[in-house]
């Protein structure tokens, strides 16, 4: 998988490379002060695209968060997009200040994978995760446990990048893609699950334990 063991993601190194050569290009030529203003614009692009290393929870049946962020969402919701049915949801909003990089929540095999294009509202309103531009993916576990994870564009974000393909086998912690600029992610459990947060929880991808699956 991509962007393994560097500290910034590959993605984030155009928008670095350009505000660095903007930044010199003013000082050099003597606007300072918009030298500094794109100077900044630098650190906050490297702090946005920042890939940090992550140590996944072990255990086959438990589930890790997906995305750094605020837990805006917990209970009962339709899963319209592969299962068609009532699951439990989880949804994780990632503002502008947490790590944007996506990992996987399980080890499993991607099913199926669907793209939406859509609107671009606010990622924390309800309805973006069915009008938002979206990314849907089908994992199924080892021992056939199916879920399904959304990685949802907002305000800001406009561009879902995500980089299995149907087939691959993905292991617990890995990245699989990022959300530029704030944005959420929607996981969605089989009703027996046993979900671990709670409404308003801060939680880390990679690292926070989201739900316990049966069987």
């Amino acid at each position: 998988m991509k962007n393994e063991g560097v500290p910034i993601v590959k993605e984030g190194l155009p928008f670095l490379l350009i505000a660095l050569v903007a930044a010199l290009a003013f000082w050099l030529g003597g606007l300072w002060p918009i030298g500094l203003f794109f100077l900044a614009l630098s650190a906050f692009i490297a702090f946005f695209f920042r890939n940090p290393e992550r140590l996944a929870p072990v255990g086959a049946h438990l589930v890790c968060s997906p995305a750094d962020g605020k837990v805006i969402f917990v209970g009962p919701a339709k899963e319209n997009e592969f299962i068609k049915e009532e699951m439990q949801k989880v949804s994780i909003f990632m503002s502008l200040w947490n790590v944007h990089v996506n990992r996987v929540p399980i080890d499993a095999t991607v099913k199926n994978i669907k793209h939406h294009r859509g609107r671009f509202m606010a990622a924390f309103e309800d309805r973006a995760s069915e009008e938002n531009e979206r990314n849907c993916m089908l994992l199924e576990t080892g021992k056939g446990v199916k879920i399904v994870l959304v990685q949802v564009a907002g305000l800001v974000a406009r561009r879902i990048v995500c980089y299995p393909s149907i087939g691959s086998f993905l292991l617990k912690g890995q990245r699989f893609g990022l959300i530029r600029f704030g944005s959420r992610c929607d996981i969605y459990f089989p009703k027996d699950a046993h979900i671990l947060v709670k409404l308003g929880e801060h939680v880390l991808g990679g690292e926070t334990l989201l739900a316990e699956l049966k069987g």
